[in-house]
């Protein structure tokens, strides 16, 4: 379910009827146009229109893809900062293990949401240009990784500290091996299986984040659909019976979350001996 829903958004300019980011495909006269199947639908518009005369089926394919790029990012851009400081705190150890950690508490100390609305709210006044469609995913990837990164950053730390007090990385000690040659080439191998389930699951995690803040204004701008804005626009019209601009994307979301957490299981029982046999 997850493979297929990432295969469409990702062949979404291929197989999406419409391009919802060209001012030149839609018309205003369209707008809030119920399903295809509904008695007053359109044949053109599969599942509807939003609010701006958009097909909705379009704009929710290149809405997936927007949050699954800007979920993945997060998740690739944390989980390189977690595990390159959980390998040096846990390799060193010391001072250096103590402020690396004391400062992951502090993150740890603020909710995802606030943390995420702190840093999109500073960068957007630091940087005008950061609310256009151009910079806002990098915005968003760096506001939901700074909260991610110290999950990585444990999980690496106690494997490291396991993997150093070992046979082979003491030889390669001896050997007088550099620091950085020890923890890249013997230690970080050895380590990565964690990460790879902890990734997997971190993704529904910052998809589901993405769509939140895009939900309270802070995340893509309307011009540029992400399933959070979507959901954003059509709560808007519910009450008036336009239920199908918040419905499918809402369910859509739903899926996809459901899709990648089942895939996440699946992998840590994988990784987990005592889970792999289990049902």
């Amino acid at each position: 379910m997850a493979v297929v829903i990432v295969a469409a958004a990702a062949l979404a300019p291929l197989i999406a009827p419409f391009d919802p980011t060209d001012l030149t495909s839609f018309n205003l006269i369209d707008a809030e146009l119920p399903p295809r199947f509904s008695p007053d639908g359109d044949p053109r518009f599969l599942l509807g229109t939003d609010n701006q005369g958009r097909d909705l089926l379009s704009a929710m394919l290149y809405g997936a893809r927007v949050s699954i790029l800007i979920g993945g990012g997060a998740v690739m851009v944390a989980a390189v900062v977690g595990v390159g400081l959980g390998l040096i705190a846990g390799y060193f150890g010391g001072w250096v293990d103590a402020a690396i950690m004391r400062f992951g508490d502090i993150i740890l100390s603020f909710p995802t949401i606030l943390l995420a609305l702190l840093v999109a709210g500073v960068a957007r006044m630091l940087f005008p240009a950061a609310s256009s469609a151009e910079w806002a995913p990098f915005i968003l990837i760096g506001a939901i990784a700074i909260h991610e990164w110290v999950q990585y950053a444990r999980t690496v730390r106690a494997a490291t500290m396991v993997e150093s007090a070992r046979d082979y990385v003491r030889a390669v000690k001896v050997i007088g091996l550099p620091s950085r040659q020890i923890m890249l080439r013997h230690i970080l191998p050895n380590v990565m299986g964690p990460v790879l389930v902890i990734a997997t699951i971190n993704l529904a995690a910052a998809v589901l984040t993405e769509a939140t803040l895009s939900f309270l204004g802070v995340g893509m701008p309307p011009t540029y659909p992400s399933l959070g804005t979507l959901i954003r626009i059509g709560n808007e019209f519910v009450f008036s019976g336009v239920w199908w601009i918040a419905l499918f994307p809402a369910l859509l979301l739903v899926l996809l979350v459901l899709g990648v957490n089942i895939v996440g299981d699946w992998l840590r029982d994988l990784f987990n001996p005592k889970l792999r046999g289990r049902g």
